[in-house]
């Protein structure tokens, strides 16, 4: 037995001004920017609700997408459950499963990394 809920939604910018992506981003959808952000880094992520998911802009060498992080507390539990359902692993990292779905989307599966987890996470056999 083992638990996992949505995380993230990552949205991927190839881009060389994360900072203007972010400002897009937060006014779209109504989260703002953190008060201390790394524009220069990888990602910036949006200050949402406490427990909500997460959304995170991030600076990518591929093409603009947008995807899903997984949360669980069994990556190798969770990895083989979404295979069973026709995922297939992309490429395996230190702390998280980059995988497809059967629909070509691209999606990671990783540890908790908000809180809630124990409250609002499926049980899976």
């Amino acid at each position: 037995m083992h638990r996992s809920r949505l995380g993230n939604i990552v949205i991927d910018c190839q881009t060389d001004d994360l900072l203007s992506e972010a400002h897009f981003w937060s006014a779209a959808l109504g989260y703002p920017l953190p008060e201390d952000l790394d524009a220069a880094g990888k990602f910036i992520q949006l200050v949402t609700p406490p427990n909500d998911v997460q959304v995170i802009i991030q600076r990518v060498s591929h093409e603009a997408r947008a995807h899903l992080d997984i949360e669980t507390d069994s990556i190798d539990s969770e990895v083989a459950r979404l295979e069973h359902l026709g995922a297939t692993v992309v490429s395996r990292n230190n702390g998280w499963v980059v995988m497809q779905a059967p629909s070509g989307h691209r999606f990671c599966v990783g540890s908790p990394y908000r809180g809630g987890f124990d409250q609002g996470a499926n049980t899976w056999e």
